[in-house]
């Protein structure tokens, strides 16, 4: 996973240093770095960066990266979705389980997956629960913790 969230910072850096118009000369661009990535996860990367494109005031459009404020406000709407759709979490040593609402599971776990928590290696979603597997040596309490940080009215 070292190279997943290495490859995002390169990519935030290639976006914010370069006027990139295309994916593929993003994915040129990430191999000169020594990233080798398919088009397919390249454009679940931007996806997960919230990458848009902005016209460059010619006749062409280039990759931006969200602003400070625009990513507080995605926070905001992500943190409303969880909060409006959970019931109760729990945790093993490996797992965190996240009770929902009936059909509130996906769009819960679109939310925890937004927040880019770096204590969750991923997420599956059922129909009203959640299962998040935890990264080594990361325990219930520290991703509680986390959690609280972007959610502190957050009631266990």
């Amino acid at each position: 996973m070292k190279e997943r969230t290495s490859r995002l910072k390169a990519i935030k850096k290639l976006i914010k240093n370069n006027r990139i118009k295309s994916q593929e000369e993003l994915l040129g661009l990430l191999l000169n770095e020594n990233f080798e990535v398919t088009q397919a996860t390249l454009s679940r990367d931007l996806k997960l960066l919230k990458v848009g494109k902005v016209s460059d005031g010619h006749a062409g459009y280039v990759y931006t990266l969200p602003g400070d404020d625009e990513r507080c406000e995605n926070d905001d709407l992500f943190v409303q979705d969880f909060m409006r759709g959970y019931v109760s979490i729990e945790w093993n040593d490996t797992t965190v389980v996240i009770k929902t609402f009936s059909g509130q599971a996906n769009s819960v776990a679109n939310a925890l997956d937004s927040l880019n928590l770096k204590e969750i290696l991923g997420t599956v979603a059922g129909d009203n629960c959640i299962f998040a597997s935890l990264r080594k040596n990361v325990s219930g309490e520290q991703f509680m913790k986390a959690l609280k940080h972007h959610i502190p009215n957050l009631d266990e």
